[in-house]
């Protein structure tokens, strides 16, 4: 599919681990995630507004930098998680892991073939949907009874806990009325 990208345009975007699997599940790993998208967001110069690690999915709403398109922080994040992962599998001799995730030609793969899924977040209704998705997310698939109690999302700094890891950019805007929502629950 062709992406339809708005320039200055926010986009909430969904990519997979290899066939689903939980390759997020360990907290190392994770770890390693969240430092590719700090590192991206340096490097790139995209807007982090919401994000959330699942164990097989990864959500993000985001305005990349108008000069660059998409699919570039997103390969630099992805391909970062990847190798580091990947490489950490192989050092532990996890090699049933690595065969599991194997692509068919016995290479490794640890996200799922193709761009995932991404829009264009059209008006500041959508945001706010977005936004609260992205948040219950891990409380729809029964991994948490309240956002709050997942550590691997931004709803900490949603809330009101400024010193969150990986900090959030003010949501677009008017930033008074943006700072009272609470787009959590």
């Amino acid at each position: 599919m062709k992406r339809f990208e708005l320039p200055g345009g926010v986009r909430f975007i969904t990519f997979s681990c290899q066939r689903r699997l939980p390759l997020l599940s360990n907290p190392s790993i994770r770890r390693i995630m969240v430092d590719s998208i700090a590192q991206a967001r340096t490097s790139h110069g995209f807007e982090l507004f919401a994000w959330v690690l699942m164990p097989e999915h990864v959500h993000l709403l985001i305005r990349p930098h108008q000069d660059t398109p998409l699919d570039r922080p997103l390969k630099s994040i992805k391909l970062a998680v990847a190798k580091a992962a990947i490489r950490r599998w192989r050092d532990l001799g996890a090699n049933r892991l690595l065969t599991n995730i194997d692509d068919g030609r016995g290479t490794p793969r640890f996200w799922q073939k193709g761009g995932g899924f991404d829009r264009n977040v059209r008006d500041a209704a959508e945001f706010c949907r977005e936004v609260r998705y992205i948040h219950r997310n891990p409380v729809e698939r029964g991994l948490v009874t309240a956002p709050e109690l997942w550590t691997w999302s931004s709803v900490h700094w949603w809330m009101g806990h400024r010193g969150d890891e990986l900090p959030c950019d003010p949501p677009p805007g008017r930033p008074d009325s943006w700072a009272r929502w609470m787009g959590f629950r």
